[in-house]
């Protein structure tokens, strides 16, 4: 059996991290197995569909590199083949039409709620022999089997079975014509050929409704593996507040793509003790055996941890081309500086996001913004002579290199009978403006010859200026 999986996206708000992890989980089972991998856009709720979601998904499925091999495919488009589904269950008796009235419903819903009976369609109906109303525009219900029920066996969860007294009689086409959910995605799933439907535990109860309805058509089962849901660290559903924002956000926040993708493929689902994949690792390591049945836990510093490791561990080519984005919205005066490439490369092992590499790229390039609480610390009169005796030595040097400064700064802080720390430590604040940057001897040389005399000579004002107050 060639495997076929599918993500069925609704355009009705962003994507976010759920999704992209059933995206991401079906797109492993399908590449390791050789098979295809289907995107499908469920836009069928026209009221709450938009075109902007729909391109959000797009972007975010290729800022990824879940690649598809078939679509997107457009559940709009479709109408007329749910038609032909529609006709075929009404003809072979399988659904039937329902005329029954809103008031009607609201009446039976509150006498079972009354007599703490689950709220369900009574099957009116179903087999009356009353006439039609004239002038109503009824609704399709397909019948459930009476009696018996239903067993799944689900990849995760294992055998679950429902017994058919428990389902009513859903609606599967609309007053208006309009198939609902459950109609749509049985046929496009037996259109598109789906072997395996790899979603959210959520969907559990969708699952013998489904089958009911697929089985009606003529068609056989896929196999089914329901995953755990996210949480947020208090174990409420994952909101906003967690974490649950449009998977384009971890993009512009700096996140690379390939530190998401592992990250989530670790939330519910695990294979030994290992952290770290490539997705290559992880096509050739992802099974069924490894998901778990309880719910995960988002974890904001742990995927800042995975973050700032593939940050550090990425190759030269790969740092620089992910940073150059965030290096061209920052603003910065790129021309006017050291090689691109040195001053990313200088930050792989402090930045824990690619905006973190930008921002701290102001020392490099342009004009200095000065963190003034770190001034008022570390550029103090006691260290005034001690910088201005660099000054004076840095402007002598010809070969303007990073050991050679920082032999320079070494010395200084001898003559003067300073630990290194408390020169070195003021330098830095003199010439990036910040008390954090990569080694003093790298900082120097990329900073350059010129920007350092001109920002020790800010620095030494600043000092004086302290010092006259």
């Amino acid at each position: 059996m060639s495997v076929i999986t599918r993500f069925p996206p609704s355009p009705t708000g962003y994507l976010h991290v759920g999704s992209v992890r059933t995206a991401l989980f079906n797109w492993l089972y399908a590449r390791r197995a050789g098979g295809k991998f289907i995107l499908r856009i469920e836009d069928t709720d026209r009221a709450r569909s938009t075109q902007e979601a729909v391109d959000i998904i797009l972007a975010g499925m290729e800022w990824l590199g879940l690649d598809y091999d078939e679509g997107p495919y457009y559940q709009t488009q479709r109408f007329d083949r749910y038609g032909e589904a529609i006709e075929q269950l009404l003809a072979e008796d399988k659904a039937y039409h329902c005329y029954c009235s809103k008031e009607r419903l609201e009446n039976l819903r509150a006498e079972q709620m009354a007599t703490k009976q689950k709220p369900r369609y009574d099957g009116h109906c179903r087999d009356t022999a009353e006439p039609p109303p004239p002038g109503v525009n009824p609704v399709v219900r397909f019948k459930t089997p009476l009696g018996g029920g239903l067993a799944v066996d689900d990849k995760v969860h294992g055998y679950i079975n429902t017994s058919n007294d428990e389902l009513d009689d859903l609606i599967i086409a609309r007053s208006d014509g309009t198939p609902t959910y459950h109609l749509t995605v049985v046929v496009d799933d037996i259109d598109m050929g789906i072997t395996h439907v790899i979603r959210g535990d959520d969907h559990i109860n969708n699952t013998p409704r489904q089958v009911h309805i697929l089985e009606a058509l003529g068609a056989e089962r896929p196999i089914y593996a329901h995953v755990p849901m996210i949480n947020g660290a208090d174990g409420k559903k994952l909101s906003k507040r967690h974490g649950a924002v449009s998977v384009l956000e971890y993009r512009d926040e700096g996140y690379l793509p390939e530190a998401l993708l592992n990250y989530l493929a670790r939330l519910g689902w695990a294979h030994g003790d290992q952290e770290i994949f490539s997705l290559e690792e992880l096509t050739a390591a992802f099974d069924f055996d490894g998901l778990n049945k309880s719910a995960a836990t988002f974890d904001w510093d742990k995927l800042t941890w995975l973050n700032q490791h593939y940050i550090q561990n990425a190759s030269p080519a790969h740092l620089l081309a992910s940073s150059r984005p965030y290096l061209d919205a920052a603003n910065l005066a790129l021309g006017d500086g050291p090689p691109i490439a040195d001053a990313v490369e200088a930050q792989r092992t402090r930045a824990k996001t690619l905006v973190e590499v930008a921002e701290q790229s102001h020392m490099f390039y342009g004009h200095l913004i000065r963190d003034e609480k770190a001034a008022k610390k570390h550029l103090r009169p006691v260290v005034g002579a001690a910088l201005e005796a660099i000054r004076e030595k840095f402007a002598e040097v010809e070969n303007w290199n990073g050991a050679a400064l920082k032999d320079i700064v070494e010395g200084v802080a001898a003559d003067f009978e300073m630990k290194m720390g408390k020169v070195a430590q003021p330098l830095r604040v003199a010439v990036t403006g910040s008390a954090a940057s990569p080694s003093i001897d790298t900082t120097l040389e990329l900073v350059g010859k010129q920007r350092c005399l001109e920002r020790l000579d800010a620095a030494l004002k600043f000092i004086a200026e302290r010092t006259t107050a």
